[in-house]
């Protein structure tokens, strides 16, 4: 095992900021030049959807809304019948604007690559799925507008949002989505092979804890199991490895520059290599890991928030949750993430104000508590998470509040590389495959990415900062 002690080492003093307006400032104007282009997979970036005016300059109080809209969605959660509800009870109060309710891909990365596809054709949607590691270059590419105009001239309260969900689709003081299935990795765990293997009924306090746990728990779960199913693939490894390498003291980046050459990083990687590798390993994946922990092949996962409504139901198990472990240096260690909703750049006023009067019910107290209710994913209205509707779920199901309050005392601003970088997502997912399923160090994998990522910012972003 790498070495834990980091004294003398940056500490959560040196937490990364948000985004620096003047440091992305001149990105706004990139569409217009084709600049930025995708590294690794997914969807270029630098290709405007030529909205012919500006959102800000619109009359919103002169603007008939359309009669019909398209909605393009994933369903996180499995909510393509929730969201169905949705529209019928959008519709009971408009019903003179239908909406056509896409499923637009199975992922968030599909959708962000159908509708760059769809960029400046008819087949562009008028609602789309932001997600965290999407909605930057849908902004760069001008193909979204900002909300903050247009849900003023509806009434709709922005400063109810929870800040932390409303400031990520920040750009220089406007915003770009609403945040809509909002989440945070949350700590699994089955009680009842817990209370097998003689352990306390709570989760890890730190990694370090749960590798102590490990051995007992091997004895309780099936041969081909392991004590932590924890899965890996695109939009989901470099988000739970910030737990990690926040948690070791470390960092992806700091801002644009790649920190992954740190004593702390390096250290983080080779921890994610022991995981799954060697004989002390006591972690594992499968094809469907959630599925595998709600059949009792693992012990414990690391799992979305936005799944606790699924796992529910499937367990025959009583179902624990915690925080994600922390490291051996302590402080905010767990990233937001899920998806925002956005508005297209190119469709006429008409159907924008449409649009974001559909947006502006989907996100109203009462309706993000029952997507919270019915997924685990957090409301992303502060009303919504004090008020009378999340206070009965949290009395009937207590593993509803550990998100909400993970959310208040442990989250923290993703690495700039993750969801700015063009392809850094992707960058990063390769490495941690290489640690997990080559069991490679990370000394020899972590220099690979990095000069993927500086390849990336030097061609893709440095040259319009």
């Amino acid at each position: 095992m790498p070495s834990t002690n980091h004294s003398g080492r940056p500490t959560w003093a040196s937490a990364l900021r948000a985004p620096s307006r003047r440091n992305v400032l001149a990105l706004g104007g990139l569409g217009l030049t084709g600049g930025l282009v995708a590294a690794c997979s997914g969807p270029s970036v630098g290709v405007t959807d030529g909205g012919e005016e500006s959102s800000e300059s619109i009359d919103w109080s002169a603007v008939e809304p359309a009669s019909e809209i398209t909605w393009w969605s994933n369903h996180p959660g499995n909510t393509k019948g929730l969201e169905e509800s949705y529209i019928e009870a959008f519709n009971q109060e408009y019903p003179d604007i239908r909406i056509n309710h896409v499923t637009a891909g199975a992922g968030y990365d599909e959708i962000a690559q159908r509708f760059q596809a769809a960029s400046g054709t008819d087949e562009t949607p008028d609602l789309v799925i932001a997600s965290d590691v999407w909605w930057f270059r849908y902004f760069v590419n001008g193909q979204i507008i900002p909300i903050d105009d247009v849900f003023a001239h509806l009434g709709s309260d922005t400063s109810d949002f929870v800040p932390t969900f409303y400031s990520d689709y920040e750009y220089d003081g406007a915003h770009y989505a609403a945040p809509y299935a909002r989440s945070t990795p949350l700590f699994y765990y089955n009680k009842a092979l817990w209370a097998q293997a003689g352990l306390p009924d709570r989760g890890p306090e730190t990694w370090a804890e749960l590798q102590e746990w490990a051995p007992a728990l091997r004895e309780v779960v099936p041969a081909d199991g392991a004590p932590l199913g924890n899965g890996i693939g695109p939009s989901w490894s470099a988000w739970w490895f910030s737990n990690i390498i926040w948690g070791m003291g470390g960092a992806m980046s700091d801002e644009w520059t790649v920190t992954l050459d740190t004593e702390e990083a390096l250290a983080a990687g080779n921890f994610v290599r022991d995981m799954y590798n060697g004989d002390d390993a006591f972690a594992s994946f499968g094809a469907d890991t959630n599925a595998d922990f709600q059949a009792g092949i693992y012990a414990c996962l690391i799992g979305s928030t936005g799944s606790l409504a699924g796992h529910l139901e499937a367990v025959d198990f009583e179902l624990g949750t915690a925080y994600l472990p922390d490291g051996p240096v302590a402080g905010p260690n767990v990233p937001t993430g899920g998806t925002g909703l956005a508005i297209a750049a190119s469709k006429p006023p008409e159907q924008q104000l449409a649009a974001a009067m559909f947006l502006k019910f989907l996100t109203e107290q009462d309706n993000t508590a029952l997507f919270s209710e019915s997924t685990g994913y957090m409301p992303v209205r502060t009303s919504a998470i004090e008020g009378d509707i999340m206070a009965e779920v949290y009395a009937q199901t207590p593993q509803f509040r550990t998100s909400v309050d993970q959310l208040q005392e442990k989250t923290r601003v993703q690495d700039f590389v993750r969801v700015f970088t063009p392809g850094g997502d992707q960058m990063l997912t390769d490495g941690i495959e290489r640690l997990v399923l080559g069991g490679e160090n990370a000394e020899d994998v972590f220099p690979d990415v990095t000069a993927n990522l500086q390849r990336a910012f030097e061609d893709d972003v440095e040259p319009y900062l």
